[in-house]
C-alpha cells in the first residue's frame, strides 16, 4: 500500500507496504540511490509486531504525536534533528533516539539523511495530530 497525502498538507512519499519477506537480503544502499523524493519513507520488513522503515529525508516534517506508539530513530548517514517542546535532539550517524508515545515532536534533516525507524506495525506515520 502506498500513501500519497496532499502535497499541500504533507509533501511526503510514505510506502507502508512490506518490501522484503523473511529471509530476503535488504539492500539499503540500493534503495537510497533509487530514491529522489525529499521525504521518502518505505517499510522494509516486519519483526514480530513491529516494522522497520527506511527514511531518506531532507527538510522538515510537521509537528505531530503518536498517542499509542513509541518511535525509534537510528541515523545511518547525515544529520537528523528531532524538535521536542523543550529541546532539540541532534543525531549524527550511529546515534539513535526513542520518541515516547504521546510526545509532540517534529523531525528535521538539514541535509540528505538516511534513517532507520522501528515502529508498531499499525502506526500512522503522519501522527494523531
Amino acid at each position: 500500500m502506498e500513501i500519497h497525502v496532499s502535497p499541500e498538507a504533507f509533501p511526503y512519499l510514505t510506502r507502508i507496504n512490506v518490501l522484503y519477506a523473511f529471509g530476503e537480503i535488504i539492500d539499503i544502499p540500493a534503495l537510497v540511490v533509487a530514491n529522489s523524493h525529499p521525504w521518502y519513507n518505505q517499510t522494509l520488513c516486519e519483526v514480530n509486531q513491529s516494522v522497520v522503515r527506511l527514511g531518506v529525508v531532507q527538510g522538515e516534517y510537521h509537528w505531530h504525536k503518536h498517542d499509542a506508539e513509541d518511535e525509534f530513530f537510528y541515523v545511518v548517514s547525515g544529520r537528523f534533528l528531532i524538535d521536542l517542546q523543550d529541546r532539540v535532539v541532534d543525531l549524527s550517524p550511529g546515534q539513535a533516539f526513542v520518541v515516547h508515545k504521546g510526545l509532540l515532536h517534529r523531525p528535521r534533516a538539514p541535509e540528505k539523511t538516511v534513517i532507520l525507524m522501528v515502529e508498531a506495525k499499525g502506526i500512522v506515520p503522519t501522527g494523531n495530530t
